[in-house]
């Protein structure tokens, strides 16, 4: 126990909990001791700590997909404000929503019928950095490049990023209308006439020259991409595979994880050739996608579904994992905990967190229950109170 420890700011025991385990739920207790796990078990303690009274604990959680820094950078269309200070405040939100481990999704490529934000790339890096590099984050940060395969400056934006920070992720994205996210030109529509305020002509315009283009950019920029992330060991994602072609490819090229498949038929090809699917926590909560795709709870239902992503609502992670066991009664809390700990954490070899277990990191949720709703308490990392 801790008596044989040397006092450090980062040892205490957490008594009187509900601990989620990978594979059970015990009410007992656990000590942390220099930032680590370092004992478990059941009923009372050995000796008095933090009383939880009965709040649930958890991992901290992982998250390996999230765009929300752009939220706090560009709070409103043509604002952009303080990078750093929108760093932090973005991983204040993060730490609040139980999140110890998140992978920033960075966009890499310019989209000239987007926003601007693929051109700040490097301005949202730097911020990043300096964040890293003074110990100012709650939460352990790791670089995802979301890369928007047809663009044209992608590669050379992966190549001068890599060469300066690291990667731990890249995903290969390729938003053309009338295929993956966009099989449905109808959601098209929707998404760049609206958010983006064109007209249908406008958009009906984007759409051809998208279709003339992209088919040649795409079969010179994926190869290079893939290369980039073979040739440093980055974990490489696909995004929103569609078909058993689309996943067949992605299984050549070294993908490890599923972002986001868009059929069941897409997801079941990723698990027969071993890849870890990944789904929206939104979708979940929401019921569907917001895109019209497969829903997060119908491959739930199919057993098809790895890993959770907030994507774009931090809170979401939480509410999904505790909302999952209700939504797909074959699923148990442990199990779906795993979802936004465990998986996640072996899916990018974090092998050091993700569960609580003797010897792993002492990133840890305290979690009280509002009805169904589940409200972080405490927050820490590698036995560190953050949150």
């Amino acid at each position: 126990m801790l008596k044989d420890a040397a006092p450090h700011p980062e040892s205490f025991v957490l008594e009187n909990a509900r601990l989620v385990l990978p594979d059970a739920i015990v009410h007992g207790w656990l000590a942390v001791a220099r930032g680590a796990i370092v004992q478990i078990g059941e009923g009372a303690a050995p000796e008095r700590g933090i009383d939880c009274g009965g709040d649930t604990i958890i991992p901290g959680l992982i998250e390996l997909h999230t765009d929300h820094l752009e939220s706090h950078y560009a709070p409103r269309p043509k604002v952009r404000w303080h990078p750093l200070g929108a760093a932090l405040a973005y991983d204040a939100q993060i730490a609040a929503s139980g999140i110890t481990t998140v992978f920033d999704s960075l966009r890499a490529g310019t989209d000239p019928d987007g926003d601007a934000m693929g051109r700040e790339l490097f301005t949202l890096a730097e911020a990043i950095d300096e964040g890293r590099r003074h110990r100012l984050f709650r939460a352990e940060h790791f670089t995802h490049l979301r890369c928007e395969v047809p663009a044209r400056d992608v590669v050379e934006l992966v190549e001068n990023y890599a060469a300066i920070y690291p990667v731990a992720m890249i995903s290969l994205m390729d938003h053309t209308p009338g295929q993956r996210q966009f099989r449905d030109l109808t959601q098209y529509f929707v998404y760049y006439g609206r958010k983006h305020g064109k007209t249908d002509a406008q958009v009906e315009a984007q759409v051809a020259e998208k279709q003339r283009v992209n088919a040649d950019l795409v079969a010179q920029n994926r190869p290079a991409l893939v290369a980039i992330a073979r040739s440093r060991g980055i974990t490489l994602a696909s995004h929103d595979d569609t078909t058993v072609a689309d996943v067949r490819e992605s299984h050549e090229s070294g993908v490890l994880i599923a972002e986001f498949p868009t059929t069941i038929e897409a997801a079941q090809a990723s698990r027969d050739c071993g890849i870890t699917v990944m789904m929206g926590a939104p979708n979940l909560i929401r019921g569907g996608s917001h895109s019209g795709n497969v829903a997060a709870h119908t491959l739930a239902e199919h057993g098809l579904l790895d890993v959770l992503s907030s994507d774009y609502v931090p809170a979401s992670l939480m509410m999904a994992a505790f909302a999952l066991p209700g939504r797909v009664s074959s699923i148990t809390l442990p199990e779906a905990i795993r979802t936004v700990t465990l998986n996640p954490a072996r899916a990018t070899g974090l092998n050091d967190r993700g569960a609580i277990e003797p010897g792993l990191r002492a990133d840890l949720v305290r979690v009280r229950l509002s009805g169904e709703t589940p409200v972080v308490r405490q927050v820490w990392r590698a036995g560190e109170r953050v949150a």
